[in-house]
């Protein structure tokens, strides 16, 4: 799940860089539109997968 998580993560990021710099939302231009209900559901995706990318932070302290 965590891996999941965080490639989900990665593609939002880079989806975000897309639009940062060059006006372009990847994963819209894929799944038909901002609108579209698949683009809704890789936004909610990555959206949860940032959520549970929260908890890498407290692995973190725990082991350290």
């Amino acid at each position: 799940m965590d891996r999941i998580a965080l490639i989900l993560v990665i593609v939002g990021a880079l989806n975000w860089l897309l639009v940062g710099l060059f006006k372009v939302d990847l994963v819209a231009a894929i799944f038909g539109g901002q609108t579209s209900f698949l683009s809704r559901i890789i936004y909610v995706l990555v959206g949860l997968s940032g959520i549970w990318s929260i908890s890498f932070l407290n692995r973190g302290r725990r082991s350290a």
